[in-house]
């Protein structure tokens, strides 16, 4: 059963954003109130994909879990191990494409954040747009997440990825069953629309993402486990 969630997970304050590197907004909040009720046993292994400031993955290593995050961006990368440093928490930051980075590995817990603003053109290859922009369906990562979880995951263990209801939330769920994991909705939420979606309405229209003047987007967080 899904939880129509307010946006109040307990995330850690005071961080730090070096420019360009997205910073903690509604999809962050909802997934660590998301984080916030999933059992994390101490020394737990946990990836996050796509950490930015490292909001995510601090709270995770809080609760004594063994982190590693993981970002395509280098300032991304600075300012989690920044903030992991200045808490006194331990981080493996890692700098690259998650596949690469997660060869040969498995973890208990799998949290994500990606980008999933569709958005027309090319994937950008640099500057903050790589935090949202997601090509023409949104689900350039989301589609790799989805392919990669199953053979990432440990027995039992749990993906928790949060993207907007735009982008084919039941696509999300039927590609992760069919890679043998139980998927299901776990927490929405339904947020005004912020500056980059609004820049592009005309173009949400036409393809279809929108159909008038929107003001709300929903959210959702997908769990998916291991069996």
């Amino acid at each position: 059963m899904a939880v129509s969630a307010p946006l109040a997970g307990s995330l850690p304050t005071g961080l730090i954003a070096l420019p360009g590197v997205y910073q903690p907004q509604g999809d962050t909040r909802l997934l660590a109130a998301a984080l916030q009720r999933e059992e994390v046993e101490p020394r737990a292994r946990v990836l996050e994909i796509g950490t930015g400031t490292g909001a995510l993955a601090l709270q995770a290593a809080s609760r004594g879990a063994r982190v590693t995050a993981v970002d395509v961006s280098w300032r991304a990368v600075a300012t989690a191990r920044l903030n992991a440093g200045r808490r006194r928490l331990p981080l493996h930051v890692v700098h690259g494409d998650f596949e690469t980075a997660t060869a040969g590995h498995h973890y208990d817990l799998i949290i994500s954040n990606p980008p999933y603003v569709p958005a027309p053109g090319d994937l950008p290859t640099s500057g903050p747009e790589r935090a949202w922009d997601a090509g023409p369906d949104g689900r350039a990562v989301i589609d790799r997440i989805c392919q990669q979880a199953p053979a990432l995951l440990n027995p039992g263990g749990a993906l928790l990825m949060v993207h907007s209801g735009m982008c084919g939330v039941q696509k999300s769920l039927d590609h992760l069953a069919a890679g043998g994991l139980h998927a299901r909705v776990c927490a929405r939420a339904d947020v005004p629309w912020g500056p980059v979606l609004r820049s592009r309405q005309t173009w949400l229209q036409r393809q279809g993402f929108a159909s008038g003047p929107e003001e709300l987007e929903e959210l959702v967080v997908i769990r998916a486990h291991a069996l």
